[in-house]
């Protein structure tokens, strides 16, 4: 084979190391490598230098930060019948336990409302515009097309949540969805985030609406009670800094973090919490049965 064939056929299999491989080439080929397998060059050695260094051990990266906690919303069964004194002693503990144990999963559609009047002075005069009311009505639709059983719907009780909460329930035609306002899932300034930001300063103290917002997550974001029987559904319509803080805080990343994600007016985040506890995030904010001119964030 000639040098020149057998470095084109080299460039071909290292991909993006080509100047590497030329120079590696040329330089055997200087030495008649290429015609003398012998020598102390050798096709497969210029193939070797044009490959990069990899070791399973430098290209695997160390878990970081604290293992899974179990008892994140201290409903663990275990946890909850340790160091409890039994009356009887012939009692089984592990039959009490199972007893205790959640049988159902929890679903968790956390939706951000739709675009509002941003000049209004005061709360009763953000409401939504006409196509933030457009934007609900595509939400409720989305939701209505999911085909499932929604348990509860609950919202802010901010205006803007209040209108899209309301646009969205007349698309529900399941029976018994229930309509519930929360003053603790109203908009807040959860916890200072990280990295900092100069451009926006909360009106309120973090420590205060942060306080309000972790009551609203131990509230609504836990495992099934025991006594559910059957798998639940349940939309939960607030705002995009309650829901960012609630989906860091489910799936145990620093809270701290919640300001580095973005949510689309209208868009779905869905939660789902297993019996034993795991939490796995299926949908962050998705929009996509918007079209794109609808696509909002403000």
């Amino acid at each position: 084979m000639s040098s020149r064939r057998t470095l084109r056929l080299i460039c071909g299999l290292a991909g993006g190391s080509a100047a590497l491989v030329f120079a590696a080439a040329a330089a055997a080929d200087s030495r008649g490598c290429f015609g003398e397998p012998s020598g102390r060059w050798s096709r497969f050695t210029v193939l070797q230098a044009a490959q990069p260094a990899w070791s399973p051990g430098s290209h695997t990266p160390a878990p970081t930060g604290h293992s899974w906690d179990f008892n994140w919303d201290k409903r663990d069964p275990s946890a909850l019948t340790n160091g409890k004194k039994k009356d009887n002693a012939a009692e089984d503990p592990s039959s009490e336990q199972d007893n205790g144990k959640p049988k159902a999963t929890r679903n968790i559609l956390l939706i951000r409302h739709s675009q509002y009047n941003l000049s209004g002075s005061n709360d009763k005069e953000r409401i939504l515009t006409p196509l933030g009311r457009e934007q609900a009505e595509l939400t409720g639709q989305r939701l209505a097309a999911l085909g499932l059983k929604y348990d509860v719907l609950v919202h802010s009780s901010m205006a803007r949540a209040t209108e899209t909460a309301n646009i969205i329930s007349k698309h529900l035609t399941g029976p018994g969805v229930e309509l519930l306002r929360c003053d603790l899932l109203r908009e807040g300034a959860p916890i200072e985030p990280v990295p900092p930001v100069t451009h926006w300063k909360p009106d309120a103290v973090y420590h205060e609406d942060g306080a309000r917002i972790e009551a609203a997550f131990r509230r609504y974001i836990h495992r099934a009670d025991p006594k559910q029987k059957e798998d639940s559904y349940e939309i939960i319509v607030c705002h995009a800094n309650v829901i960012r803080y609630f989906v860091c805080r489910a799936l145990q990343f620093p809270p701290e973090g919640w300001l580095r994600m973005g949510l689309n007016n209208g868009s779905i985040t869905w939660l789902t919490i297993r019996p034993s506890g795991r939490v796995a995030l299926r949908t962050l904010g998705d929009s996509g049965f918007m079209p794109p001119d609808k696509l909002t964030r403000t």
